[in-house]
């Protein structure tokens, strides 16, 4: 096993923000605690786990020690703020981070061994198959910009109230109320999760504004930690400096809590090799313009320098 120095270690290479998430792999691929899974593929897993980054002066949570494409993960964050839960959207611009899971419906349903490629493309191509194969359910856009509310009609019969848009509120609350302790989004939604092709893994995000800074901090329940989190780095942080723009703050601590925490056991050969990895470089993310809402961002208006990473490292995703 390759040695990985602990984030307290005196060296200046040791102080770079990522040693804490290679440390975190390290800990969980020599000591985690090795279980089944509901995937079959099993895990080495801890439980309750932090990482902090600082986001001042433009400073992203970007690993370096491999290739993380931020642009996919922002795509996928700007899809989410749609509200939009068909997979159709992202196909068209070639992201494919959710084809897996109805892909995986398909096959079991009809029996068709139609490959990834082949069922992306169709989903692209064809509205009517993407209506009937390519929704995922309530997954987190629903849940952040329409949360459903139920109320009593004029007739006496439960019906579905108004949605509640959690995003647009919190933007609210940050400029009108900024000491609140209310700043929170929150995509697991119990009623619902049956229904969701997956429910919410990065499940609830809480703000705080101190000094005229924007703090977050995202709780996740599950974490695979070679090839998600990574992209929940990224994406967490990335509509924190969204947020702060959008409220007249800066940015400032971004905290990421684990709940289980895990490397996949057919992940070992990314495992190790990153962990032979040092870090360099700190990425400066820059934001081009202040959009009217949050909901008006492009992926135009992102753009990273000082981002030189190492060579990609692939391995299965677990559905």
């Amino acid at each position: 096993m390759a040695s990985v120095p602990t984030v307290d270690d005196s060296s200046s290479q040791a102080r770079h923000y990522e040693w804490q998430y290679l440390e975190l792999m390290r800990r969980i691929w020599e000591t985690g605690d090795e279980r089944t899974d509901r995937t079959g593929v099993g895990t080495r897993s801890i439980f309750g786990t932090t990482l902090r980054f600082d986001l001042a002066d433009g400073a992203m949570p970007l690993i370096t020690s491999k290739r993380v494409y931020w642009k996919t993960a922002t795509r996928e964050l700007l899809w989410f703020l749609t509200g939009d839960t068909n997979i159709r959207k992202l196909c068209a611009q070639g992201v494919e981070i959710w084809t897996d899971w109805p892909l995986d419906k398909y096959r079991r349903e009809t029996g068709e061994e139609i490959t990834r490629e082949d069922f992306s493309k169709r989903i692209v191509e064809d509205a009517a198959f993407a209506e009937r194969w390519g929704d995922l359910g309530p997954v987190y856009g629903k849940q952040w910009v329409d949360w459903p509310t139920y109320r009593y009609g004029p007739d006496g019969k439960y019906e579905r109230g108004p949605g509640i848009n959690q995003v647009a509120e919190v933007v609210e609350s940050l400029k009108n109320n900024p000491g609140s302790r209310r700043h929170i989004i929150e995509g697991w939604n119990v009623a619902e999760l049956d229904t969701m092709a997956l429910p919410p893994c990065h499940k609830t995000y809480q703000f705080h504004v101190a000094d005229g800074r924007l703090n977050g901090l995202m709780y996740q329940r599950s974490c695979d930690v070679a090839l998600g989190l990574p992209f929940n780095l990224w994406s967490a942080a990335l509509l924190q400096r969204m947020l702060a723009q959008q409220a007249g703050l800066e940015p400032g601590e971004f905290v990421w809590m684990g709940g289980d925490t895990h490397l996949y056991l057919n992940h070992e050969e990314l495992v190790e090799t990153q962990l032979q990895r040092e870090p360099a470089g700190n990425p400066v993310l820059e934001l081009g313009r202040k959009p009217d809402s949050i909901f008006d961002y492009r992926i135009e208006d992102f753009e990273i320098r000082g981002y030189s990473p190492q060579s990609p490292l692939k391995a299965p995703v677990a559905v």
